[in-house]
């Protein structure tokens, strides 16, 4: 049996950190390597258990979820992903999370059958969030967000170390298109969208699915109304 998936978990109420743990250690590929309430303890925590993805609460006094998110990944994080806990859907501050380096969001008062596949799609390098809903939210943050700096020149090199394949998977993931979608479009198997997938991921140096759609909307690789 491969080694269980280390999670942390990050919130300011003791409530509903024990209540995480109680549906993780219930099962046995997952186990709870350490909690913290507040943002500084959990920056220290990741650099000290090192675990494969951390569940960060948004909202905590003193340094925020977002802040301590975006800390994790200046400083290092190695394989770690981190998951934002929210209480209501399509929060304000989505958007700032995916962007200082999680890798998708769940509300607070999620079924715990959901919760369990959420860690284990994330840490295998998926999305908790399905392209549709993807597409939805990265759009309607980019309209009400300040306008997006120009993409800078790094990033848009990265775009030419793209093959023409590679680069229509990437815009059809923006456009919020599954794996299968893309499939149909390109005529091919799933097996093969995966590989392309992956391979943009890799050569742009992104972590998933999420961050490969923002990255193709902030470098104007597509619009909004794309």
């Amino acid at each position: 049996m491969s080694d269980p998936i280390r999670v942390a978990v990050v919130d300011d109420q003791a409530l509903v950190r024990a209540g995480f743990r109680m549906i993780l250690e219930i099962e046995p590929d997952l186990a709870v390597v350490g909690e913290a309430a507040d943002g500084d303890t959990a920056v220290a925590l990741v650099e000290s258990a090192r675990p494969d993805l951390v569940l960060m609460d948004v909202r905590m006094p003193g340094i925020d979820g977002i802040e301590a998110t975006r800390r994790i990944f200046t400083g290092g994080a190695g394989q770690t992903r981190v998951v934002m806990l929210t209480t209501f859907d399509m929060d304000e501050y989505v958007y700032a999370a995916l962007q200082a380096g999680a890798s998708g969001f769940l509300l607070k008062d999620v079924q715990p059958e959901l919760l369990v596949a959420g860690i284990r799609a994330v840490h295998s390098g998926e999305s908790l969030l399905a392209p549709s809903v993807t597409r939805r939210m990265i759009e309607s943050f980019l309209e009400r967000a300040a306008p997006v700096v120009p993409a800078a020149s790094d990033r848009l090199s990265a775009l030419t170390t793209l093959t023409t394949r590679e680069l229509e998977t990437l815009r059809l993931m923006a456009r919020g298109l599954s794996n299968a979608e893309i499939a149909s479009e390109f005529v091919v198997s799933e097996t093969t969208v995966k590989t392309h997938v992956g391979r943009v991921l890799m050569k742009l140096g992104l972590r998933d699915r999420v961050h490969a759609v923002i990255f193709a909307y902030e470098t104007g690789l597509v619009g909004s109304g794309a």
